[in-house]
């Protein structure tokens, strides 16, 4: 059994943490708020499909993680927080994590989480990854909601080396989340999977916070389509910044995946719905730092992206 710091206990955060409770291991998660006050007080509820399980939980802030814990205490450290909560987690967490060996697994939204947490810790620490065809929400405090096949791919960060301790560590990690019931994927390449990702995130995100749709409305609406399939363009075409030749097969790979998915609301239009911050810089804004980057327009993202956040201010503006 593994001892795992789970950073976020949110939606995406709190459903693996319950199936590695329920698997045995040791699980610390940190939150924050009324929902940190009812994880302590209550337990961890889940509603996945039909199912709801229920587990009291460590769970604690930042703050007592540092106070309570060493850093390798842990086996791995999870991030699951949203890429807003990025800079403040490392600011918070970064020294005492920095006076460890622990593994950091992310499992976050957009392309720039990775590269943060190796200028501090070093490439050799870090573990990439995302969570694919998961959708997630904080239904109450202490209570959250998953669905779909909720599956993890993880590499080493930036790409696979030689065979050593991270990649021992990672196949132990599949073996221990397949046990778990998450379908998990050891990936040589975790930054291709990454940009894949936000081909789907870029295409459907920021467009689903704009227009109040879920993912299925968006994707075979006569008009937003077209939208939303230009917007995954553009993310392809960004990926080349990185090194990453995405190319048409991706774009439409993606597309059929996000097309045929669940009609879920995007996390992005649950926080606008909620009052809280948009993940548009680490979506839309990293699509169109690297087209800027390399001369190229982005005329859907732009778009896109300054509509939404024209609306952000002006409700911000009314409230």
């Amino acid at each position: 059994m593994l001892k795992f710091l789970i950073v976020g206990a949110g939606g995406i955060g709190g459903y693996y943490a319950a199936r590695l409770l329920h698997a045995g291991h040791d699980v610390v998660l940190t939150a924050r708020g009324a929902h940190l006050a009812a994880l302590q007080e209550q337990g961890l509820t889940v509603q996945y499909g039909d199912e709801v399980w229920s587990f009291p939980v460590q769970a604690m802030d930042h703050a007592g993680v540092v106070a309570r814990y060493r850093p390798d205490d842990f086996d791995v450290v999870v991030v699951t927080l949203k890429s807003t909560a990025t800079e403040t987690m490392l600011k918070e967490l970064g020294p005492w994590l920095f006076h460890g060996k622990v593994p950091v697994l992310s499992l976050q939204n957009g392309v720039d989480n990775e590269p943060e947490l190796a200028s501090l810790l070093g490439e050799h620490r870090v573990l990439g990854g995302l969570a694919v065809r998961i959708g997630g929400h904080i239904l109450q405090p202490g209570v959250v909601e998953a669905e779909g096949p909720a599956q993890v791919i993880m590499g080493e960060w930036p790409v696979a080396a030689e065979p050593g301790s991270r990649r021992a560590l990672l196949e132990q990690l599949r073996d221990e989340f397949e046990a778990a019931g998450i379908p998990t994927t050891v990936s040589d390449n975790i930054r291709y999977e990454l940009w894949r990702k936000l081909v789907i995130n870029n295409g459907v995100n920021p467009l689903s916070a704009l227009t109040g749709l879920d993912t299925q409305s968006l994707t075979h609406h006569p008009e937003f389509q077209k939208i939303v399939r230009g917007m995954m363009a553009e993310t392809v075409a960004a990926s080349k910044a990185d090194g990453v030749n995405l190319g048409s097969a991706d774009l439409a790979e993606m597309f059929e995946l996000i097309s045929n998915f669940n009609a879920i609301k995007t996390s992005m239009l649950v926080d606008k719905e909620k009052g809280r911050p948009l993940e548009l810089d680490s979506i839309a804004g990293a699509v169109l730092r690297r087209c800027s980057q390399m001369g190229i327009d982005a005329p859907y993202t732009t778009t896109v992206n300054a509509l939404l956040m024209h609306s952000q201010t002006a409700s911000d503006q009314s409230a």
